[in-house]
């Protein structure tokens, strides 16, 4: 008859490998935006900058629909810190930029829903 050994009280209870998971998809995103150009990279700078300065409790950020007003308000004040720093490159146009700054926006702020709906379910 075969025995199983008994467990170390530290493996019976194993932690869940989520966070080992979402190392991952953060090295990997992280090695991603290291592709990005010199003015793409600034541009994901302050759109974290912004989200993070949105990330707490009762943010808009997490509401189930966020204010498209709200976040074209964001995008344009993204656009005017690009400017102050003269990296906006006048030739290039603005609604281009600003097309930009609204998807690297909306892509930064899914992540972070998702990250924060992720922990949410294990505290």
């Amino acid at each position: 008859m075969f025995y199983q050994k008994p467990l170390p009280f530290y493996m019976a209870y194993p932690v869940p490998r989520f966070f080992d998971r979402e190392w991952e998809q953060e090295r990997d995103l992280r090695i991603m935006q290291s592709y990005y150009s010199g003015r793409t990279a600034e541009i994901q700078k302050l759109v974290e900058r912004e989200c993070d300065r949105m990330e707490y409790d009762g943010s808009m950020m997490f509401d189930d629909y966020p204010d498209k007003f709200m976040m074209r308000r964001i995008c344009r004040r993204i656009e005017e810190q690009l400017e102050e720093k003269g990296k906006s490159g006048g030739s290039s146009g603005g609604e281009e930029l600003e097309e930009l700054i609204g998807v690297l926006l909306c892509g930064e702020m899914y992540r972070r829903r998702c990250r924060r709906r992720n922990c949410r379910a294990f505290f």
